[in-house]
């Protein structure tokens, strides 16, 4: 027995008896829970049918490489015989240094206890050896397609951060502490949260990331003052009251994505990009997607095209009389976007548009990364599967699958706050944001993952059809600007930049700092990220960093001087500001309007279990 070990008391091994009665009971509802859970649908089926394809190919490829096979073998053994040696070493007394530490940025072992119990320093040691081991050995397997290597890379990375000593109560200090401190209460709890966001969840589990009763869509979030004037089956359209006494001539169409809701881009005060829009003299008008379900499966590309954007530039040409707007579009907005301006350049409407902005959008799907896992032929026709019989995609497995991407801050860091410590996430706005998502449907979906991720057809001249109209993005002539983030893992900059090469029209390219959300909503008193800017556009996107030139802060002040230095925001043209209601569109209600508040359960007519549990 230890110096200093005191046993536990009589009562005290009473209350540990109970919860672990109850952990019992909690475990046994879990497996309850997890049982008609465990025969996957079509869709997941082929992603485990992928998954296995990616290791045998693997497999194979180091059967048929005996040199690198005994080089992995005696690494292995080499790097726990130091281990070992270290082990002793410190037992000793001596002060020895770690053979291997976490990678900067690497927030999984910042409790001291990974640095000053030698038993969790050999645990984590052992751990991030074996993970850079496995990750070594797939960069130097030779014989696979490029594809082939980039799904090992994803799958294996998942199962080993899977297997992180953090993720498991015995092998986490931070976890162990609070179990001796509640006495297994953190674990029933955790439990309990557990067995609630798996009844809350479509496929995988759907970790609840925040507080959600600290936010409600139009009372502390998508504040932005303005008007719902416009409404279809597919979506509303806001039009923002204005906060200067004059506006420019030609109105701004946001088109945001729907994959998610708008108001990432209105989300507070202090960052909402729509406010400051409106701010610096635009006439704002915003696109707000209805959330789909069944009833929507036939809804088409062109029907997004024809009920959004189209549908949209009519109603405002009867809220202000004007006849061209300016474009400003976000995501798979973007890709909507351009492929709309294809459309109206076909059919000789092109000058209803006098610019268009692209932020993060793909119009060249050349180069997916690593979404590129879920998007071969076997796991698409899974999902097409899966949108042929259910009608929509269920925005929450799209959420999972995104949430993968960075599985240990999006994850695995929730999983242990919430079901090994017990707590309760705290609020933030912006991970609300990310749990409120939106459905897709069938009919949109499937022909958009087919026809642009898979096949790349939007780059062809007369690759896509949109209501009989054969579109060429080598037509548009509207000038463009398109702004793009480094660290983008959703709409990578190098597939970015080909897309601005497409239209023939004048093209400003713009790379900013950060990542798809945190590069795009960068206000400008914040001063952070910064961006490059380069007034040329040659070949390839490594040729136009290298003659980029750095700026501080954010871009949108950038922007906003290409629209008034090139007169598509006509500082000589102000016009006194535009009241929502004043022109031949009545008010239909306040904004954010009711299709951004509905939310997957409403649509869906299910009954999400409390948050109390």
């Amino acid at each position: 027995m230890q110096p200093g070990f005191q046993a536990p008391s009589q009562a005290e091994l009473e209350v540990w008896n109970e919860q672990f009665k109850a952990i019992g009971e909690e475990y046994k509802a879990l497996m309850e829970d997890l049982l008609p859970r465990m025969v996957p649908d079509d869709a997941a089926e082929t992603i485990y049918a992928d998954m296995r394809e990616a290791f045998r190919a693997g497999a194979e490829s180091l059967m048929q490489d005996p040199s690198l096979l005994w080089q992995t073998q005696a690494r292995l053994l080499e790097d726990q015989y130091q281990l070992w040696q270290n082990g002793l070493k410190a037992m000793a007394g001596e002060s020895v240094d770690p053979l291997v530490t976490p990678a900067k940025g690497d927030r999984r072992f910042r409790d001291e206890a990974w640095t000053n119990d030698p038993y969790y320093l050999a645990i984590m040691q052992q751990y991030l050896l074996f993970s850079r081991l496995v990750e070594e050995l797939i960069d130097r397997l030779q014989g696979l397609s490029v594809d082939q290597k980039r799904n090992l890379a994803f799958y294996a990375r998942q199962l080993v951060n899977a297997m992180s000593p953090t993720n498991f109560v015995t092998t986490n200090p931070e976890v162990m502490r609070r179990t001796i401190e509640t006495k297994g209460e953190n674990l029933v709890e955790g439990l309990a949260r557990l067995r609630h966001d798996l009844a809350n969840s479509a496929e995988g589990l759907n970790v609840t990331m925040t507080d959600r009763s600290a936010f409600a869509v139009g009372e502390n979030i998508a504040i932005t003052p303005g008007s719902v004037v416009y409404e279809n089956e597919l979506m509303q359209l806001i039009q923002y009251a204005p906060s200067t006494e004059q506006v420019y001539k030609t109105p701004l169409l946001v088109i945001p994505p729907w994959i998610n809701k708008y108001y990432i881009l209105d989300l507070r005060e202090d960052n909402s990009l729509i406010k400051w829009l409106v701010g610096q003299g635009h006439s704002v008008f915003l696109i707000s997607w209805r959330n789909p379900g069944p009833e929507q499966r036939d809804l088409t590309w062109a029907d997004y095209m024809q009920l959004g954007p189209i549908a949209a530039m009519e109603a405002i040409e009867q809220a202000t009389g004007e006849k061209s707007v300016n474009l400003l579009s976000y995501c798979i907005g973007g890709t909507l976007a351009g492929s709309t301006l294809a459309y109206l350049t076909s059919t000789r409407r092109g000058r209803k548009v006098k610019s268009a902005t692209f932020m993060t959008s793909l119009l060249d799907f050349r180069d997916p990364g690593e979404l590129g896992v879920f998007l071969s032929e076997p796991v698409l026709k899974g999902i097409e599967a899966k949108l042929e019989q259910d009608g929509y995609l269920d925005g929450r497995v799209m959420a999972y699958s995104f949430n993968l991407l960075r599985e240990n801050d999006l994850f695995w860091s929730f999983y242990i706050n919430n079901y090994l410590k017990g707590e309760l996430p705290a609020p933030f706005d912006l991970l609300y944001w990310n749990t409120d998502g939106t459905n897709l449907p069938a009919g949109t979906h499937g022909w958009y993952l087919r026809h642009m991720y898979l096949e790349n057809r939007l780059v062809e001249p007369g690759g896509i059809e949109l209501d009989g109209v054969k579109i060429d993005l080598r037509k548009i002539s509207t000038p463009s600007y398109f702004i793009s983030t480094r660290e983008d893992h959703i709409a990578k900059w190098n597939s970015t930049y080909y897309g601005a090469l497409l239209p023939k029209g004048p093209v400003k390219f713009v790379l900013g700092g950060s990542g798809h959300i945190a590069g795009i909503v960068n206000p400008p008193h914040k001063n952070k990220y910064g961006f490059w800017t380069n007034d040329e556009l040659p070949a390839t996107p490594e040729q136009w960093l290298e003659g980029a030139e750095g700026h501080e802060g954010s871009w949108w002040p950038h922007w906003q001087a290409w629209m008034t230095d090139n007169g598509y925001a006509d500082a000589e043209k102000m016009v006194p500001a535009r009241q929502p209601g004043d022109g031949e569109l009545d008010i239909l209600e306040p904004a954010p309007g009711r299709y951004v508040r509905m939310t997957i359960p409403e649509v869906l007519d299910e009954s999400p279990t409390s948050s109390g549990a």
